[in-house]
């Protein structure tokens, strides 16, 4: 019997430490083929970048990376949630079906950085003509994992399972009056046939520093809502105002009221929040009290405990304001993007591959950020781990680097051979952990 059980044990020994071979030779091989791929990512970064297209609208983008993805054997599907494309690459082994995502829109903004391969595009944003840039870092993200589609398609009868590659359009949002982003695509049935059982994403970060990976468990982006708030007077002549009821002076404390909520209401040591009033409307001359005037804003939260009470209590200040002042005030909001959320068992399981690709000191835990990310709608059907990528180049203070979203905005492209890295080996990882008994 204890002959029985040494064989057994030594037999599972060989099986752990072939497994441990077999994964180790793998990172050797992802290792050596990102340098190998850094040039051709970085050219591919550089045509996106040069010739950038808004959310629904990223066809030529898609044409792109569909011919690549068709070229290493991959089977595709376009056209999902608008301009999508799909690419599903099964391994020779069984095993868990892992996706990996990257955003493909550009933003309506005038680039001002000077390199040879700047914007000059012009798009249509809400029937309105207006220049086109990559300045959120969404031309290095399809490239990046581009380039490791050809990593792992390399080696395609050594992995342990199925890879799911989903290049998403219009994460920065649809034009008006249309769907779009990850939600469509989830819609489209993006997670199923096959269903996928973990999803993996990275962003940019301009003001993290290149080599470095940035990362948070639980809530890391906020949600994003918008509101509209619409205050309704009584028009009059402006220079007799007690003869109606003046919207614009009821809308100015409705703002300052809004702001009490976070500062007052709101647990900050415990889940930051935000309440913007981004547009103000209202009146047509400088001697009529308006009828009516109208507000958009925007709401940030990392709790939905939190969420639920800002909505509630925006209602019960806009009303009870406008009310005081003889006004009404209607209010809408509309829930725009979920919490991004990193599963926390998920986070913990994958930390070590980011660690070992990165290094341990180049690997730590970032501040929950108020913008958000609509990579959360994956998060809500399976785990996800998203992570940040360093992007600024290296000694350059943050200070020093232009935030994302704006004309300035620069990426440093000494990053991509890490999330090259880090992507193909968190496919790796996943599935050999998976497949341990």
């Amino acid at each position: 019997m204890k002959k029985f059980i040494t064989l057994m044990a030594l037999a599972g020994f060989i099986s752990t430490n072939s497994n441990g071979q077999n994964t180790t030779a793998l990172k050797a091989k992802i290792a050596q083929k990102a340098e190998t791929l850094e040039a051709k990512v970085v050219a591919w970064r550089r045509d996106f970048h040069q010739n950038p297209e808004l959310g629904n609208r990223e066809f030529k983008t898609a044409e792109k990376v569909a011919a690549h993805l068709k070229s290493l054997g991959i089977e595709v599907k376009t056209g999902v949630g608008k301009t999508g494309v799909v690419g599903i690459l099964k391994g020779g082994k069984p095993g868990p079906v892992v996706a990996l995502r990257a955003d493909m829109d550009g933003l309506p903004v005038k680039e001002r950085v000077e390199i040879p391969f700047a914007s000059k595009a012009i798009g249509e944003y809400n029937g309105q003509p207006v220049s086109v840039m990559h300045a959120c870092g969404h031309d290095t993200h399809v490239a990046i994992l581009m380039g490791t589609a050809e990593i792992l398609a390399s080696m395609k009868n050594e992995l342990k399972g199925t890879v799911k590659f989903i290049f998403q359009p219009a994460e920065e949002g649809a034009p008006e009056g249309e769907e779009g982003g990850a939600a469509l695509m989830i819609k489209e049935g993006v997670l199923e046939n096959p269903k996928v059982d973990v999803i993996f994403g990275l962003h940019i970060n301009a003001q993290t520093e290149v080599g470095k990976i940035r990362y948070r468990p639980g809530g890391t982006m906020a949600s994003s809502d918008w509101f509209k708030i619409k205050v309704k007077g009584k028009q009059t002549h402006g220079a007799s105002p007690w003869q109606g009821v003046d919207p614009i002076v009821t809308a100015s404390q409705i703002v300052m009221g809004l702001q009490t909520i976070v500062s007052r209401n709101a647990p900050l040591t415990e889940s930051a929040a935000v309440v913007t009033v981004g547009q103000i409307t209202g009146g047509v001359r400088s001697n009529i009290i308006p009828e009516e005037v109208n507000m958009n804003g925007t709401i940030r939260t990392l709790d939905p405990a939190v969420q639920d009470m800002i909505h509630a209590r925006m209602a019960q200040i806009a009303t009870n304001i406008a009310q005081s002042a003889g006004a009404t005030a209607e209010v809408k909001i509309t829930k725009m993007c979920p919490i991004t959320f990193n599963d926390i068992a998920l986070t913990d399981k994958m930390l070590p591959t980011l660690e070992s690709v990165a290094g341990k000191e180049n690997v730590s835990i970032t501040a929950a950020a108020t913008g958000a990310e609509d990579y959360a709608f994956y998060q809500q059907k399976v785990p996800g781990l998203f992570f940040f990528l360093g992007g600024a180049a290296k000694g350059k203070k943050e200070s020093e680097t232009a935030p994302h979203h704006t004309p300035d905005f620069e990426i440093d492209e000494g990053g991509f051979v890490l999330g090259m890295k880090s992507m193909a080996s968190l496919v790796v990882d996943y599935m050999e952990a998976g497949n341990a008994k």
